[in-house]
């Protein structure tokens, strides 16, 4: 995983980023877990390495101890990938690939 994130990090750098890339991306978002969120929220001193924040947008505290968390809208990101799948046949297989690759590593 670490060098296929450095290696988008390159495409992205050089302004190459693949429809492939952006389907990864949108179906991490989509799928994603928010329990580390949660875990931030409810235990302020998590140690925030280990934490998986992918989903977090904004997070607030007040004085009276309220917490509010805001996650990035999974329907939005499910909606973009149905649209590039829809768009281009080849995003899912890419999709579809990238997620395989993703499993060996």
């Amino acid at each position: 995983m670490e060098g296929r994130e450095r290696s988008l990090k390159q495409r992205i750098r050089a302004g190459e980023i693949r429809k492939q890339d952006v389907a990864r991306r949108l179906a991490e978002l989509a799928f994603a877990q928010a329990n580390d969120c949660a875990r931030l929220a409810l235990e302020p001193d998590s140690n925030l390495e280990g934490l998986d924040l992918t989903l977090l947008s904004e997070i607030k505290r007040n004085e009276k101890g309220t917490v509010e968390i805001k996650l990035i809208d999974r329907l939005k990101a499910l909606e973009q990938l149905a649209q590039l799948t829809v768009e281009d046949k080849t995003a899912l297989e890419g999709l579809l690939q990238a997620l395989r690759e993703g499993e060996t590593e």
